[in-house]
């Protein structure tokens, strides 16, 4: 009937986070459960969905969560949640009046207005203490959003489409002895792994005991990481040394691999400080790397937290998604699920060609000019999206282990004698420079920690369940939609403008040939001869 409440359609199905879904209540720091979700308010008309499972769109628990489970605890413990507001209505679209300065510009209804398509977020109904929603109430920047048309919004998401667009849709070995010419060497290797170290040596092109001195003195200019890795690989095996301390012929008739084989087992534990020396070798460079992924992190966390134009589009969001839910559950929303933002190209306009963010670029451009360049706030939002936290856990493990490799190395070495001598000098001076650089990312990985939760935490979100990697992926994907709705927003209009430059061109042709017909019959009356009037 005519005054029956419009159901809205179901909510789409949300992004797969990939996130295992929580349990009923959210466990809290102390190892409680968290409170229950609040039932929907009362006179409501339209019923609250239920809150999707995992993901982004869970109502988050008191800020302090921890990060994904390979970084170590970011900081301290944040303060909890502060009390909902005091509902002052009921009923279907009347005012929450404690609320009326949290829901950004106020938009002009008629008493009956057309029923218009929902945003299907997620609304954030507490807004947390320094998180985006909460700076945006105490500075007062929704005074300054724009004022949506309504009958414009209803021009362009009806709810309900007329008949004729109904139709309209988007197309979407062993041993042995040597036979022949080389019947005098004796090979006690396998013999394919006897081959392949053969190969191996010819590329390093040093003789033995050259190549060895240079090992001992952990010289990376006589040996790269790639040959280090190979000798490693052709450490003869306990098999391998027990056969050739049995062999009790003429060792100089042995071949290439076995003398490679006899020359490693001269140094005490070669295998390990081969390893050692492979460690020094990558150190620098690992730790380079390693370094700047983390400072790319806090430079990325603090460009979003500090950017304005960000803060600005976010709540123009906000007012645009309160104005298209405007009288249902959805409405009057304080805030929004960051993977809300994935979802405005989901609703589309009654020519089934605009979306939403076509919409809010539309509406950027007229009325906010100055923030269509927002993303240039954001310039190390690509490259933060490359970086996995797990991947930056693990080399940071992997540095300390290899460390600690070291550590024991130079500490075993003292009783090899003068064989090691020079190694071990070498070995201690780099240990002195490793360990400050050690202790200096230690430092820098527990800070990236902490901004890394804070992100979330910034946009209202648990990072145990939505976390850094999840909060840039979702921005960059933000952003890149926006440019693109805006590039084809600047080609339609240019379209639209040769178009009515066509007409135009079109109508003064014809005006022209409609001028010259009418003229036709006076120019003839005027130049014809006049005939004599008959005698």
């Amino acid at each position: 009937s005519g005054g029956s409440s419009v159901v809205p359609p179901p909510p789409p199905p949300l992004l797969r986070t990939g996130i295992a879904p929580p349990s009923p209540s959210l466990p809290l720091a102390g190892g409680g459960r968290g409170t229950p979700l609040p039932p929907p308010p009362e006179g409501c008309a339209v019923s609250c969905p239920p809150l999707p499972p995992g993901g982004c769109g869970e109502i988050l628990p008191p800020p302090g969560g921890r990060g994904p489970p390979s970084l170590p605890p970011p900081g301290g413990r944040g303060r909890g949640l502060p009390p909902p507001p005091p509902v002052g209505g009921r009923g279907r679209g009347s005012a929450v009046s404690s609320q009326q300065s949290m829901l950004g510009p106020t938009v002009t209804t008629a008493t009956k207005r057309m029923s218009l398509k929902q945003l299907y977020w997620v609304k954030v109904t507490r807004a947390v203490q320094g998180s985006l929603w909460d700076e945006a109430q105490k500075q007062g920047e929704q005074s300054r959003e724009p004022e949506f048309d309504m009958s414009e919004l209803e021009y362009f998401f009806p709810s309900t489409v007329p008949s004729k667009n109904e139709g309209d849709s988007e197309k979407s070995g062993g041993r042995r002895t040597s036979l022949g010419p080389k019947q005098d060497i004796v090979h006690l290797v396998d013999m394919r792994r006897a081959n392949n170290c053969e190969i191996m040596l010819r590329k390093v092109k040093m003789p033995l005991s050259k190549m060895m001195n240079a090992v001992l003195a952990l010289d990376s200019l006589a040996l790269d990481s790639d040959q280090v890795e190979n000798l490693i690989k052709f450490c003869p095996t306990k098999e391998e040394m027990d056969t050739l301390r049995n062999y009790n012929g003429d060792k100089e008739t042995l071949g290439k691999c076995e003398q490679f084989f006899l020359e490693l087992m001269r140094v005490p534990r070669v295998e390990s400080k081969l390893r050692v020396f492979s460690f020094k070798i990558q150190f620098s460079t690992q730790a380079q790397e390693l370094h700047a992924s983390l400072e790319i992190i806090n430079i990325a966390s603090r460009e979003v937290k500090e950017s304005g134009k960000l803060r600005r589009v976010m709540q123009t969001i906000l007012s645009l998604g309160n104005a298209l839910n405007q009288g249902t559950a959805r409405g009057s929303a304080i805030g929004f699920r960051l993977d809300s933002l994935l979802k405005l190209t989901d609703t589309r306009a009654r020519n089934n060609k605009m979306t939403l963010m076509h919409y809010l670029c539309k509406t950027v451009s007229e009325k906010l000019p100055e923030l269509l360049d927002f993303d240039k706030d954001l310039m190390h939002l690509e490259a933060a999206s490359k970086i996995q936290l797990k991947s930056l856990a693990e080399e940071m493990q992997a540095v300390s282990k290899g460390l600690e490799k070291v550590e024991q190395e130079l500490t075993t070495s003292e009783n090899d004698g003068p064989v090691s001598e020079g190694f071990r000098k070498v070995l201690k001076s780099f240990l002195h420079m490793a360990e400050a650089d050690v202790k200096s990312l230690a430092s820098l990985y527990a800070e990236t920690g902490r901004n890394a939760d804070s992100l979330a935490q910034y946009f209202s979100e648990d990072p145990s369940r939505c976390p850094f990697e999840q909060v840039i992926s979702i921005l960059l994907n933000f952003v890149n939609m926006f440019k693109k709705s805006q590039e084809e927003n600047i080609k339609q209009a240019e379209l639209e403008k040769k178009k009515a430059e066509k007409e135009r061109i079109k109508n003064s042709a014809l005006h022209m040939e409609h001028d010259k017909r009418s003229s036709s019959p006076m120019r003839e009356h005027i130049f014809s001869p006049r005939k004599s009037k008959a005698s």
